[in-house]
């Protein structure tokens, strides 16, 4: 099961919304954090959650951009 099964499911379970609109619930809020978080997983998260890509990105500055993202140094 990939992490985009999982979270429609979650998203479904917790919402009460059929499944459908869960799984475009789902892809709209991956492609809107895929678009706006920064590299290496920005443009790259959409498909680190369906599950294929070739593997994870290269994350050695994730948190240093992710810190600066939230106003950290």
């Amino acid at each position: 099961m990939s992490m985009m099964d999982e979270l429609v499911g979650q998203i479904s379970q917790r919402t009460g919304i059929p499944a459908d609109k869960a799984q475009e619930a789902a892809r709209t809020a991956v492609e809107f954090l895929d678009s706006r978080l920064p590299a290496p997983i920005g443009g790259n998260l959409a498909k680190i959650v369906q599950g294929g890509g070739g593997g994870m990105p290269d994350l050695g500055g994730l948190a240093g951009g992710l810190g600066g993202m939230f106003g950290g140094k």
